[in-house]
């Protein structure tokens, strides 16, 4: 069934108003219009609906009840997008600042140490967009944080994270089947991420243990996620060190080898050069590298 488009905004907000006050005169006062352009466009909507709305009385209005059924309908939309509008746009001059990166940093990196920005600077706001796979700088952004050697053309990068990478898996899984070298990650699933360039082949290379086949497992497009499947018991993660301090820490992953292989990828703060930069912005990217510094 076709639907009936919807009536003009103006139209509406006219009918929302008239229907509180029961009077175009007051409806007119309180939308900085005449009384005459309150009434044509209650017309315009009646004709558009192909209904009346208003009864028109001696003394005053009332509602029909197509009226009185439509009322709360506008009167929750306009609502609606009253509230949107103000949590995106805001009624004050600041603006939030705008960082796009990997989710998998902001769980297991940045959230934890939020907190103390916060509380240095509790007016500024921030917005944080996740993203999986790199891609151009986006022109609203005010940062990214990126995984990888720290050499984008064009844009100025500088290293928050000191990785090295080593599996980690659950209690669990540690107790019940033997991994007591790396060759024993053969009887177990692997769980990849895709997208990086140092994975399970690369570091069962470099600790000797070619013969296990790194190609077979599961594969999954983000960290978290393979760090999800290891907490469960599903699999072997190849962990990098900062997004899982916590976890070992807390007791729900665990490490079963002394083998950390330094990786050459990390994540970093990512901003176009000779950019003007908001003042929030740059007071949020020199406390995200004093951070860095601060936990490397």
């Amino acid at each position: 069934m076709k639907q009936k488009p919807l009536p003009p905004l103006n139209w509406l907000r006219a009918f929302e108003v008239s229907a509180r006050c029961l009077n175009f005169t007051h409806a007119a006062d309180e939308l900085c219009l005449t009384q005459g352009a309150v009434s044509q466009q209650i017309r315009q909507l009646e004709s558009h609906l192909g209904v009346a709305l208003f009864k028109r009385l001696p003394r005053g209005l009332g509602l029909t009840e197509e009226g009185q059924a439509y009322l709360p309908v506008v009167q929750d939309a306009i609502t609606r997008l009253a509230v949107g509008t103000s949590e995106i746009f805001g009624q004050h001059k600041r603006r939030p600042i705008k960082v796009r990166g990997s989710l998998a940093f902001f769980v297991h990196w940045l959230a934890p140490k939020l907190v103390d920005f916060r509380q240095r600077h509790p007016h500024v706001d921030i917005r944080y967009i996740s993203n999986i796979w790199v891609k151009e700088l986006d022109g609203e952004d005010d940062m990214e944080i990126r995984w990888g050697h720290g050499q984008w053309p064009g844009l100025v990068s500088q290293r928050l994270t000191w990785d090295t990478l080593f599996p980690v898996c659950s209690p669990t899984l540690m107790a019940h089947a033997p991994l007591n070298t790396a060759n024993d990650i053969a009887q177990h699933t692997l769980l990849h991420v895709l997208g990086y360039e140092e994975g399970w082949g690369y570091w069962l290379k470099m600790v000797g243990a070619d013969a296990v086949d790194s190609s077979r497992g599961l594969q999954f497009d983000t960290l978290i996620s393979t760090l999800r499947m290891a907490q469960l018991g599903q699999g072997i993660a190849l962990a990098r060190s900062s997004m899982v301090d916590e976890m070992l820490q807390d007791g729900c992953l665990v490490e079963p080898f002394d083998q950390r292989i330094e990786a050459s990828e990390s994540f970093y703060l990512v901003r176009g050069s000779g950019a003007d930069e908001h003042p929030d912005a740059v007071m949020f990217s020199t406390w995200l590298v004093e951070q860095a510094h601060r936990y490397k």
